[in-house]
């Protein structure tokens, strides 16, 4: 089988982790969990990690540790994050000759304050925002792949030019909306006719379609298109290929680090195996060891697991539609 080519378009992050166990002490109030920082007080920290993120730019990181080739396209700038970004996925393998850089641009950055529970408060600056009336974007590059992944790319408009860009070079597209594309559920229900794999968690899917459980939301979301994938945390996952159903629990119950890039390393690391012709049980297999493995380390990309990998058993089973 040829190696499948995926593109992956949307922002990037400079990622800043602070530790502090005796600052960042998790604390309840109403069924609200929160960090507490008193104001004009220093506090002392245990750690301070840079890394880089962005859903997208996680998810390439999967394709190419996993032996595809990963091309990605955004536009960003000349400023230290935008530099540590580019030399993060220079250094993995990536292509970013289609990366656009320019002093307009500024990059995503986050600020993450790391609880000892793994769960975590982030600050984050959006960096200058890419939208469908004013970008540098080469959509060219969407024609030289297999698959495009998109994930939490923030304007609608820019979404539907994307796959339709990739509908007309018959490009299959895994999506995995946000908050601003779920917020015009009726948009984007118009637009899944040209997504082949819509992943998406439980609460994403009730704002698309009907459905109590993860089989109901599954079997709703199928009629929009062909592969389903919903997840619900610990929970574990339903998916569909419009031929079988699979149903999963949790790959491992590890100790976790960090919780950032979770989602994006099961999206991909779905993907990665999907593409490459494994079956959709398998896919979803690696996907959980892939997303296991990353809350186990600090940043979105530290855990992503490379070539060869070994799975182990996990509760998951697979069923004719």
């Amino acid at each position: 089988m040829t190696v499948p080519t995926i593109v992956t378009i949307g922002k990037a992050t400079q990622d800043v982790f602070l530790q502090s166990t005796k600052a960042f002490v998790p604390f309840e109030h109403k069924g609200v969990m929160y960090e507490q920082l008193p104001l004009g007080q220093k506090l002392d920290l245990d750690e301070v990690i840079f890394a880089t993120g962005g859903n997208v730019t996680n998810a390439a990181v999967t394709f190419a540790r996993q032996g595809l080739h990963s091309r990605y396209a955004w536009c960003i700038g000349t400023d230290v994050a935008s530099e540590a970004i580019l030399h993060d996925l220079d250094r993995e393998g990536v292509d970013t000759t289609h990366v656009v850089r320019d002093d307009a641009y500024r990059a995503s950055y986050s600020v993450i304050l790391l609880a000892s529970s793994g769960e975590r408060t982030i600050l984050n600056y959006h960096g200058t925002k890419v939208t469908s009336d004013r970008h540098q974007l080469d959509l060219s590059i969407i024609k030289s792949g297999d698959w495009l992944y998109l994930s939490s790319l923030g304007d609608m408009d820019l979404l539907e030019q994307i796959i339709s860009e990739a509908a007309a070079h018959h490009v299959k597209v895994m999506l995995n909306p946000a908050g601003t594309e779920l917020a015009q559920a009726d948009k984007l229900k118009a637009l899944l006719e040209d997504v082949t794999v819509l992943s998406v968690n439980k609460e994403e899917a009730q704002q698309i379609v009907s459905g109590e459980t993860l089989e109901e939301l599954v079997r709703h979301a199928a009629h929009y298109c062909p592969v389903v994938i919903v997840s619900d945390g610990p929970n574990g996952v339903v998916a569909t290929d419009s031929k079988t159903i699979v149903t999963a629990g949790m790959y491992e119950d590890v100790p976790v680090v960090d919780r950032t890039g979770a989602g994006d390393a099961f999206g991909s690391g779905f993907l990665s195996w999907w593409a490459s012709g494994h079956s959709l049980k398998d896919a979803i297999h690696f996907a959980s060891a892939n997303s296991t493995s990353v809350v186990t380390k600090i940043g979105a990309k530290a855990g992503i697991l490379g070539t060869p990998v070994k799975l182990h058993e996990m509760p998951i089973k697979e069923e004719k539609l």
